[in-house]
């Protein structure tokens, strides 16, 4: 059975079609939200606010000493090691 002139039939999926263009749309707009906020809150060095940056280099000889007392309290060297290393250190202070 024919709904009028047989062209209104169609007419009631157009509510669908122009659902999904809207929530595409939606979406499209929050992923590029999304991708901005992400490529602006990235630091130059490629780690994110409020991580954990990589430990500064350099700091001269009294941070490499700073480090080798570190190791040794941890337990990472032995006391031979620790000296021999801290030797060599003091050497190249020179």
């Amino acid at each position: 059975m024919m709904w009028g002139d047989g062209m209104g039939g169609g007419m009631g999926w157009m509510w669908l079609f122009w659902l999904l263009l809207i929530v595409g749309t939606v979406v499209l707009v929050l992923v590029l939200v999304l991708v901005l906020v992400k490529a602006f809150t990235e630091n130059p060095g490629g780690t994110r606010q409020g991580g954990t940056a990589p430990p500064p280099t350099g700091g001269g000889p009294r941070r490499s000493r700073e480090i080798l007392e570190e190791r040794y309290a941890r337990g990472e060297i032995s006391t031979e090691e620790f000296r021999e290393r801290l030797r060599t250190l003091e050497e190249g202070e020179r």
